[in-house]
């Protein structure tokens, strides 16, 4: 059995979901590593993890709006605002999606199905460097 740990860092210009596969799979295959299972982890509570389509990006453009319909920055609603009107409606965002992902890897390859890309969902407004740890096991 072997395993591998990488962290990556992404910079996000504000809230939306930022395609991070590419990234991710290259380290992926330079680990050796053909039968497995990857985990993907973001270190932070106010940005998430999706396996989401890659194909068409109306899909994400309606994801991010209607996350923002879903959970409203308004400060008025929350205690917790020490950040910002958008402090406490991205913690929520963050709890109702992912911080982290499983994916198989087999024949050298993620798992991920034809229109399916890893995104990292910032819900913050403002700029971020958001650190992405990845954990591989297998063989």
């Amino acid at each position: 059995m072997k395993q591998a740990k990488h962290e990556l860092v992404f910079s996000t210009a504000g809230q939306g979901l930022y395609d991070i596969g590419k990234p991710i799979g290259d380290w992926q295959r330079g680990t050796g590593v053909a039968e497995g299972i990857l985990t993907v982890f973001v270190r932070h509570t106010s940005a998430s993890l999706l396996i989401q389509e890659n194909a068409d990006p109306d899909v994400l453009r309606d994801l991010d709006d209607f996350f923002s319909d879903l959970v409203k920055a308004d400060p008025a609603l929350y205690r917790h605002t020490s950040e910002g009107s958008d402090d406490m409606p991205a913690h929520i965002r963050s709890a109702l999606t992912q911080t982290h992902l499983s994916i198989p890897v087999s024949g050298g390859r993620m798992c991920l199905g034809t229109w399916q890309g890893i995104y990292l969902f910032e819900h913050r407004r403002r700029p971020h460097e958001r650190a992405v740890i990845l954990h591989l096991i297998g063989e």
